[in-house]
């Protein structure tokens, strides 16, 4: 009889121990994914961007032809962002920097085209400049809450395979910790727009 007892608290405790163990694998995965979207939503708004870069640079080329410079250097920031792809549940930090430099390429050579609107009147007042640049301005905003909420995403995912027990199942199917986005190194100082 007392064979048997122990034979049933131990069973008792195996299927606890199991439940638990799949409910922490489970919640991992699903934390996992929503960094996945939340990195996904993130591309999306880049892209964006990406793609409202062309109709920009042939407004500016209609009024400011001899400003090639300039407009070369938006597309070749465009393709340079939009040819880097990054995995977040494997990104390195330094992966992850990469990326955002190209991106940050892309924002000064965009900074740079709307300044040159400064010097062409009859661009500054194009309508469909004026629609781009106000497009521009709605998903620069979106990059920065898309970002966030990536970020959050990221922060819950990280606490979760930290924390014990979870870290346990996290340390056995092989979860790690994921990137950030973080500041680039001098964001910190605001940048000198001169005309």
């Amino acid at each position: 009889m007392k064979n048997k007892t122990l034979w049933i608290i131990l069973g008792i405790i195996v299927a606890v121990v199991l439940v638990w163990g799949v409910s922490a694998y489970n919640g991992l995965v699903n934390k996992e994914e929503a960094v996945s979207e939340a990195w996904a939503n993130v591309e999306t708004v880049y892209q964006r961007r990406a793609d409202l870069i062309p109709n920009l640079v042939s407004t500016v080329k209609g009024y400011a032809a001899h400003e090639s410079e300039t407009l070369e250097a938006v597309t070749a920031a465009r393709a340079k962002s939009t040819s880097i792809n990054v995995d977040p549940t494997t990104a390195t930090a330094e992966q992850m920097n990469q990326w955002m430099e190209a991106q940050n390429e892309v924002g000064s050579a965009l900074g740079r085209l709307i300044a040159i609107s400064e010097n062409y009147p009859e661009l500054k007042a194009n309508q469909n400049f004026l629609e781009l640049q106000k497009q521009l301005e709605g998903t620069e905003n979106r990059i920065s809450t898309e970002r966030r909420k990536y970020n959050e995403q990221v922060k819950r995912f990280n606490v979760s395979i930290r924390r014990f027990p979870t870290s346990i199942i996290a340390g056995m199917f092989g979860f790690e910790k994921m990137t950030m986005f973080e500041a680039q190194e001098g964001a910190e100082v605001a940048p000198v727009v001169e005309f």
